[in-house]
């Protein structure tokens, strides 16, 4: 029977026949238990020994046919080296790294420079040096996330929670005048669809004699201009307060609603996008420098908000999930490059 199975499927109901559990030589090893001691002592070893050769022969009779259905696979079945291959998952350029690109381009033609600093700081840097005094909410537990040590100096360690901090190290290694910007990530103990615990910001800051706020509406009027590619943007300053700015304002933009959706340009309503003021002078004095000489602006900005109201992202969160239907989606190819006469938003 096992020599004339001509398939696998043969050989199996050979096999199920012989040893399976109600199989003939299953059934004859199960009458050993009726059998005398003596009777179990002949019987047993040759019972045995037929299962083994049935196992073996079986065994033998499945490689051979194996074999030849490998063999008849390889004689008739081809590969259509014709046939298009699926494309592997292509990258793109995260839209955050995108709009850095994009301000770092705007920023360059007004002749700022990009400064970086330590993501891991000291609360003088972070707070102190900036006029935050040390019953500001902003050093709260709840906002920022301290570490359980010290610098060299025994200030406390903590991540940034802007990045004022690379201004005031430009302002103390750098001698006037100064244009800088210090785009970067941030980390704050908050979360919702709007804020994440980490995120990213850009500041600007200007060092010079004779500054005032008209220098600084023209630079925030003429970079926003050049983001957002619309020649009817409409800037709104409202008063406002920061530590380390005064006077301090808000920075509103106008859009229109068109089809349900705010659209930047025009003075339907207003958003804000931007904190910004004059360099408070205890802040240039704190980095060694005479603020009667000196005077500056400064502004802040989130890089993911304005990559949110640029290119239509309504949740925040998304922008740190990895999902890849998002990133094909709002990601920009790797030579997407931003240029001014091309336009920023590649």
């Amino acid at each position: 029977m096992i020599a004339a199975a001509g398939d696998l499927a043969a050989l199996d109901a050979v096999r199920v026949h012989a040893l399976g559990k109600q199989g003939r030589i299953t059934q004859l090893l199960k009458t050993l238990g009726a059998m005398s001691a003596e009777a179990r002592q002949v019987e047993a070893p040759r019972i045995q020994a037929l299962r083994e050769s049935v196992a073996a022969a079986i065994a033998e009779r499945k490689a051979v046919l194996e074999a030849a259905e490998l063999d008849r696979r390889l004689a008739t079945e081809t590969l259509d080296l014709t046939l298009p291959v699926e494309p592997a998952p292509r990258g793109s350029v995260h839209p955050v790294s995108q709009v850095m690109d994009e301000l770092a381009e705007i920023f360059a033609d007004l002749s700022f420079a990009v400064a970086e600093g330590p993501e891991i700081e000291d609360d003088w840097h972070n707070f102190s040096a900036l006029n935050i005094p040390e019953s500001h909410p902003a050093r709260a537990m709840h906002d920022t996330f301290y570490f359980d040590r010290t610098d060299g100096e025994g200030r406390k360690m903590l991540l940034r929670t802007h990045t004022s901090p690379v201004q005031i190290r430009a302002m103390m290694n750098q001698k006037p005048p100064l244009r800088i910007i210090a785009p970067g990530r941030v980390y704050r103990s908050d979360s919702d669809a709007t804020h994440t615990p980490m995120f990213h910001q850009i500041e600007g800051l200007v060092i010079d004699r004779g500054i005032h706020m008209g220098h600084l509406k023209w630079t925030l009027e003429t970079f926003l201009k050049a983001f957002f590619e619309r020649d009817d943007v409409v800037l709104r300053l409202r008063p406002s307060y920061f530590p380390f700015t005064e006077p301090s304002a808000e920075v509103d933009v106008g859009f229109t609603l068109k089809d349900g959706r705010r659209v930047i340009g025009g003075c339907e309503g207003w958003m804000e996008v931007l904190g910004s003021g004059m360099v408070h002078p205890r802040v240039i004095a704190a980095c060694g420098l005479d603020p009667d000489e000196w005077q500056g602006f400064a502004f802040g900005t989130g890089i993911d908000r304005l990559a949110m109201l640029k290119y239509g992202m309504d949740d925040l969160r998304a922008f740190f999930d990895g999902d890849l239907r998002w990133l094909r989606h709002y990601g920009f190819e790797a030579l997407a490059v931003p240029t001014l006469s091309g336009g920023v938003g590649a």
